[in-house]
């Protein structure tokens, strides 16, 4: 039998498209199953769900923050309580918005000295969605609200128990004497794109500015007219409140005088030391003393209400489990 060339070659193009149209076809139906296999839902807890995706979110989360590795189960478990934290809060009127958790995010970004678009990339460099790590902070925050606004007077740390602490510590540092330090810090600006002697610069002036101020008053007329400089408000605090570094450089310090110039990212930094007297309000021996206790407490309180609540929570698991 002739084929009719015409129709041989009608037919060539038809059998590519229906081969091409079957592996689209098989494709997104392996595309569609793993999408589908990602967001199965493994859990509900009160009525909102945990998908399998949210537990590879957090085990890749907790890896990257916490150098843990977690078990899915464990995850899921975590987010189980995450679910019944918000819940709570909830019912208690506590709530974040989209934009009060962005400034919790960026918060975070501060206190890890980088920027949000740079903690953004970091995350998803290693598989982790920011929102991930926002629906954290977003738990943990109203969660913190929650008990300290219930346990309130449970969670007071009295004299007693920090001297009892410190007492029961025997690795525990002798007190140092503490101190109430009035200072003002000081920046001498510095582009980021500066060049190494532009900042070379800028040091060797905060050098000689340094060995000519002899008195704050002194250093705040000289640094509200010096060019690209900063003199900021009075600051007050204890020996408890400083990192140790500044602590020794404060300490190494004469009153109406500067700091050693530090080059930070704003620029050159020093801080002109007012005053400095002793006091007996707070030590950096009390500090840790008293934050570990509060911890404590803070924890033992947690646990119990956590129970409470997951006891009260509707929590449906989907892998046949009750």
């Amino acid at each position: 039998m002739r084929t009719n060339p015409g129709i041989a070659r009608r037919w060539i193009p038809l059998q590519a498209r229906i081969a091409t149209a079957a592996g689209l076809l098989w494709l997104a139906i392996v595309l569609g199953a793993g999408a589908a296999q990602a967001q199965a839902i493994v859990a509900m807890v009160n009525g909102d769900p945990v998908t399998a995706f949210d537990v590879e979110q957090r085990i890749k989360l907790v890896k990257l923050s916490e150098h843990k590795s977690l078990t899915p189960k464990e995850a899921l478990e975590l987010l189980i309580n995450d679910r019944a934290k918000i819940k709570e809060g909830k019912r208690f009127g506590l709530e974040l918005s989209p934009s009060e958790l962005d400034e919790q995010f960026a918060s975070m970004a501060k206190r890890m000295k980088t920027t949000t678009d740079q903690l953004t990339k970091a995350l998803e460099q290693q598989g982790v969605r920011p929102e991930t790590l926002k629906a954290r902070l977003k738990s943990d925050f109203i969660w913190a609200q929650l008990v300290r606004g219930r346990f309130t007077q449970s969670l007071l740390v009295g004299e007693k128990e920090i001297q009892s602490a410190m007492n029961a510590n025997s690795e525990a540092k002798p007190d140092e004497n503490s101190f109430e330090y009035s200072m003002r810090p000081i920046v001498l600006l510095v582009t980021r794109s500066a060049e190494s002697s532009s900042i070379d610069g800028r040091r060797k002036e905060a050098e000689a500015l340094r060995a000519r101020i002899q008195s704050c008053d002194e250093a705040k007329e000289i640094f509200r007219n010096l060019r690209d400089a900063v003199i900021r408000d009075p600051v007050q605090k204890t020996s408890a409140d400083i990192p140790a570094t500044l602590r020794g450089m404060l300490d190494a310090t004469p009153i109406g005088h500067l700091t050693v110039p530090e080059v930070t990212k704003q620029g050159v930094e020093m801080v002109a030391l007012c005053d400095k007297k002793p006091t007996t309000i707070d030590s950096p021996q009390k500090r840790e003393a008293r934050d570990k206790i509060f911890q404590r407490k803070f924890d033992a309180l947690s646990t119990k209400y956590l129970a409470e609540i997951r006891r009260t929570s509707m929590i449906e698991y989907r892998d046949g489990r009750n």
